[in-house]
């Protein structure tokens, strides 16, 4: 396998302090994802995506070891694992501040065409409210709320500035 390059050696702190905290080793095929990621900020990228990117950079990985690979960084908070409208599981390089049990909801842009992922910012004080009263009437009927997501999907200015939807 060739030598890692120096982008795939320079793992951030909070990255690196989630592996360590999941019992997940800095390994080359760990680099080597988290230097697709790194150099692709705020780009949802699909496995198929990150294989490729891989492939160019030189690195063969099993199909089925990215799988697990994916998932176990997306487990301790590394990534973010959700699927665009054709269903299929894109996953997004986690900024410093995810990863705490309080965390605000934090609403996401995803657009159709070029798989760009970013942060809105927090949910406003009406959208909270609105939140928890769902929340309640859902644990009313039993129901336990693990985790939330909103996502909104589209077109965004530049895909839009470039052709018709």
């Amino acid at each position: 396998m060739p030598r890692p390059s120096a982008e795939t050696d320079a793992v951030p702190e909070h990255v690196q302090a989630r592996l360590e905290a999941a019992g997940l080793r800095r390994t080359l095929a760990t680099r080597a994802v988290l230097g697709v990621f790194l150099a692709r900020p705020g780009q949802g990228l699909t496995h198929a995506q990150v294989l490729q990117a891989l492939h160019q950079r030189g690195h063969e990985p099993n199909r089925v070891t990215l799988y697990r690979l994916l998932d176990r960084l997306a487990a301790c908070q590394v990534l973010a694992r959700h699927s665009d409208d054709r269903r299929t599981w894109r996953f997004t390089l986690q900024g410093a501040e995810a990863g705490a049990r309080a965390a605000p909801l934090v609403p996401r842009f995803e657009c159709r065409r070029c798989g760009q992922d970013r942060a809105l910012g927090a949910l406003p004080a009406a959208g909270r409210g609105w939140l928890r009263e769902l929340q309640r009437g859902l644990a009313r009927q039993g129901d336990s709320v693990e985790r939330v997501e909103l996502a909104l999907r589209g077109v965004c200015a530049p895909c839009s500035a470039g052709g018709g939807a």
